[in-house]
């Protein structure tokens, strides 16, 4: 989240997909091996470069994890490269390397939407179950976590995990009163024309938490059917869209509008809300309100094995992931409060944290957080094609000629 915001947060996958590992292409140049389907040693048989794609902003959270990994196992891993795409760019980048024949990357850190639409199209080896045992961490899983994984399937093992929103943000001295029901929401949005905004849920984590939040806060009859169980939600955010200016293609913008003033109330996340303060793009007096009903929508980032690496990266990459899921690696994910909290395991507190992460937690956060989390229903989101029909239908009836580059 680093006002690149280092990506968005992100369609999503369900327990019901399966991606078989099958015959990939081989290793690019400089891997330890051309082998891909053969049995996965505990060890590479010698070091690997291990070239790591991130798409959902996950390298704030974790790139500490991994350096330290490589400079305490170099004869596991030599060298890691790191690269950033968005998130709608990662299927077609990993599919086009495998049907060349040349898979040149070993790690994928991705959203939800990266993660099932690779399973949707096959790209994924599959880790579970046949790796469990080497991914002993996977056990202390928090049990919201835990069912993150569960959507996952076997293709993504997940390595952080926040409650996410929706969360509505706003500055006093703007705003001194934010809406707090749905009902509320809309005449203020009415009253107030093109100073509500929210981001394009198919590239943005607070986008898409509010779309997924909203059948719980509007009572539609099934919250998990945006097709035939949404009717209360398209059409609260077709009338909403009449006030709204336009959707910025990812949320960084909207955190700088707010902050300028050309939007007055936004929606946010635990982590859109800390981050943006403590990088100082959004003011530190921005103030968070919930909607009346609220369910946490909650969210992931996974590590995934596109197929066509070589036995040698399947190795090292597994190593590696025991590595960050130990509780004393898990800490550094309080990170700036990007993903706030982040651990995905259990038992690790803030006070196992870095001191740069205590400090800036302790002077960002909110104390009413804790709270919120306690006492607010908590609901995986949708399984990747549910999300996908959700997105398509967005972008075609809601917001998708609306839609600005930023």
């Amino acid at each position: 989240m680093g006002m690149t915001r280092r990506g968005a947060l992100m369609v999503t996958a369900s327990s019901l997909f399966v991606g078989a590992v099958g015959c990939g292409a081989p290793d690019s140049p400089g891997k330890s091996s051309g082998d891909t389907t053969g049995e996965v040693p505990e060890r590479p048989g010698r070091a690997v470069t291990l070239n790591v794609l991130d798409v959902a902003g996950n390298l704030q959270l974790t790139q500490g994890m991994i350096d330290e990994f490589v400079s305490k196992n170099s004869g596991v891993i030599s060298r890691v490269t790191y690269s950033k795409a968005p998130a709608p760019e990662l299927a077609g980048k990993i599919k086009a390397q495998q049907g060349a024949d040349r898979v040149d990357i070993g790690l994928v850190l991705t959203g939800v939407d990266g993660l099932a639409a690779g399973i949707e199209q096959g790209l994924w080896i599959d880790v579970l179950p046949k790796f469990q045992d080497r991914l002993s961490g996977m056990g202390n899983y928090l049990q919201p976590a835990a069912a993150m994984q569960q959507l996952a399937g076997n293709a993504g093992v997940t390595v952080t995990y926040y409650p996410s929103g929706p969360l509505l943000e706003y500055l006093p001295s703007r705003l001194p009163t934010p809406p707090t029901s749905a009902e509320a929401l809309l005449a203020w949005a009415k009253g107030n024309p093109k100073k509500f905004q929210y981001a394009r849920p198919a590239n943005s984590g607070p986008g898409r938490t509010f779309l997924m939040g909203l059948p719980y806060i509007l009572g539609d009859t099934n919250p998990k059917d945006p097709t035939a169980g949404w009717d209360k939600t398209w059409a609260f955010l077709k009338e909403l869209g009449q006030y709204v200016d336009y959707y910025p293609s990812g949320t960084t913008e909207t955190m700088k509008n707010l902050a300028n003033g050309t939007a007055h109330l936004i929606v946010s996340t635990t982590g859109w809300d800390i981050n943006p303060r403590v990088l100082g793009t959004v003011p530190k007096d921005a103030k968070i309100a919930t909607i009346d009903g609220f369910h946490w929508v909650t969210d992931a980032h996974y590590a995934v094995l596109p197929k066509g690496i070589s036995t040698d990266t399947q190795a090292a990459v597994l190593a590696l992931l025991a590595f960050m899921l130990t509780p004393e690696q898990q800490a550094k994910a309080y990170d700036e409060g990007y993903f706030y909290p982040g651990p995905a395991v259990k038992d690790v507190g803030l006070s196992s944290a870095p001191q740069k992460s205590q400090d800036a937690i302790r002077e960002f956060g909110r104390s009413e957080y804790d709270a919120l989390i306690a006492g607010n229903p908590t609901e995986v989101p949708l399984d990747a094609k549910s999300l996908v029909a959700a997105f398509n239908r967005w972008d075609r009836e809601i917001g998708g000629g609306k839609v600005k580059q930023g």
